[in-house]
């Protein structure tokens, strides 16, 4: 089982994303997904800085993929995106359906990203046929609904499950973030940058409900299958995704890889790791629950 290492998505100063992914060079992670998967006003870095990173990457022993946005809403983000779908050199990661076929006109392999809407074995055929290579489980999928479905997949089609940071729910061609602050979103003088981590929106009762991210709608809590790496190790799960935090992504890494070599986490050891996360942590959906909850028993298959 490889560990790869999620598109950043959140929108931090420069320097802090190159001393991360100089960081990143030494942390236990086999693939690292590169690039703006979010906001196309984000500009703090540009194609050319992140294939720089890409090539850093690989002569670090990494696999880099360049990960392309999940909502286009300008023909210049269409053309961003058939950038770094003819890039030449690095895999890339299809958000939208767009880039899937991108690749497919290049006879290229990708991976098929989290928001393709590929849920069962029918569509998982048709995006192999098309080049995908690799396809990231969608985020709501519950541990026994992907086993019925692994029954049926392409056999040469990898799987990867994101298992751990806050959930991307939702894209709107609305900036949340913007409106917060009273802004519109041609004008959002960039406030997301102000949130390394996203900004928690809560209840009336001060509980955690969302966490915005720009255009983008996250989970409150931090979804983690730290706990359930029996059930991912026993479904034949080829690679886990972390997603970036702003602080102690290291750690989380550090966390999955033991779990992975010894085939299941230690008792306490989320627990260990709560206090390194910018939420409490959840695993709902894993087990066919309400996502914001944490569930300790492991699923049986």
């Amino acid at each position: 089982m490889k560990l790869a290492l999620g598109p950043l998505l959140y929108y931090w100063p420069r320097q802090q994303v190159l001393d991360f992914y100089k960081a990143a060079a030494d942390w236990p992670v086999d693939i690292v997904y590169l690039g703006e998967a979010v906001c196309s006003r984000r500009h703090e870095m540009q194609l050319a800085d992140w294939l720089d990173i890409a090539r850093a990457l690989r002569e670090a022993g990494k696999q880099p993929v360049l990960s392309t946005m999940v909502l286009l809403e300008s023909g210049s983000d269409v053309a961003h995106m058939l950038k770094i779908a003819r890039n030449g050199e690095f895999a890339v990661e299809a958000g939208d359906m767009g880039a899937a076929h991108a690749m497919s006109a290049q006879k290229l392999p990708f991976v098929a990203g989290p928001h393709l809407n590929l849920f069962n074995a029918d569509a998982l055929d048709w995006i192999h046929g098309l080049g995908a290579v690799r396809w990231c489980v969608p985020l709501e999928l519950t541990a026994k609904n992907l086993q019925g479905v692994l029954r049926a997949k392409p056999e040469k089609l990898e799987v990867e499950v994101f298992a751990h940071g806050r959930l991307p729910l939702a894209f709107s061609a609305r900036c949340f973030t913007a409106r917060h602050y009273n802004l519109p979103k041609d004008d959002c003088q960039f406030r997301c940058i102000e949130h390394p981590d996203g900004l928690l929106l809560s209840t009336r009762e001060g509980e955690g409900f969302l966490n915005i991210n720009g255009i983008q709608t996250q989970s409150a809590r931090v979804y983690s299958l730290l706990g359930d790496m029996p059930a991912l190790l026993a479904l034949g799960v080829d690679v886990l995704r972390i997603s970036p935090q702003s602080q102690h992504t290291g750690k989380v890494l550090a966390a999955f890889d033991a779990a992975r070599r010894t085939g299941a986490a230690p008792d306490g050891a989320l627990e260990a790791l709560r206090q390194y996360l910018p939420a409490a942590p959840c695993n709902g959906y894993w087990h066919g629950r309400p996502g914001m909850e944490l569930v300790t028993e492991g699923v049986e298959l």
